[in-house]
Order: C-alpha cells, then sequence, then structure tokens
C-alpha cells in the first residue's frame, strides 16, 4: 500500500471506528536485524502498513501479512492488538506503518 493510498484508507477507516478526525498520525520506521522478532503495543489504536519489504512478516490480533507465507489466503495491511514484527531474512530489514492514535470518539457527519 502506497503512502497516499493509506492516508486516504485511514480517513475513512477513522470515521468507520468512531473517531472521525480526532485522531494523530505518527509514521513508524522499525529496522529489523537479521532473524530478529519485535513485539509492538498496538492496543487501542491500529497500524497500516506501508509498502512492505519481501521476507517479512507481521501478526496481530486482526490480520497477518506474509508474502512467502502461500497458506495465507489474504494478507492484510491494517493490523491492531499486539503486533509481532518478524524480519526473515539473513539481511537487516525495514518495516514502515502509520499508526492512528485517535483522541475520542465522535461520529463522522
Amino acid at each position: 500500500m502506497t503512502t497516499d493510498l493509506a492516508l486516504e484508507y485511514i480517513k475513512r477507516r477513522g470515521c468507520e471506528l468512531c473517531y472521525g478526525d480526532q485522531y494523530t498520525l505518527r509514521v513508524r520506521h522499525f529496522v529489523l536485524q537479521p532473524n530478529e522478532q519485535r513485539k509492538v503495543d498496538g492496543h487501542n489504536q491500529f497500524f497500516v502498513l506501508i509498502e512492505p519489504y519481501c521476507d517479512l512478516r507481521v501478526e496481530s490480533s486482526a490480520a497477518i501479512f506474509d508474502l512467502a507465507d502461500s497458506n495465507i489466503n489474504e494478507l492484510e495491511y491494517e493490523h491492531r492488538g499486539d503486533l509481532l514484527l518478524i524480519n526473515q531474512s539473513i539481511f537487516t530489514n525495514h518495516v514502515r506503518f502509520i499508526q492512528v492514535i485517535p483522541k475520542e470518539c465522535n461520529p463522522c457527519p
């Protein structure tokens, strides 16, 4: 997912989740060492994966993204809850998200 598409998606998803436009955006760029696994707390917020690299697996309470796993029926870009980032490469890898942190619940008009 490109950054522009992610921002448009977040705007619409914010309305669906009752945030309206009351949220803070953060760009998160994680650098994972070879075969590293890292946990990220994503409770009460959501993360949108942007421009993913190969040899990367992202698992969360809501979704899985892994280009190398042929047993997954659908790759998801939106992640919530506890995230697990797994670098499946022998090289350093990068994973970028836009983190959406709601301020309060306001229905969209």
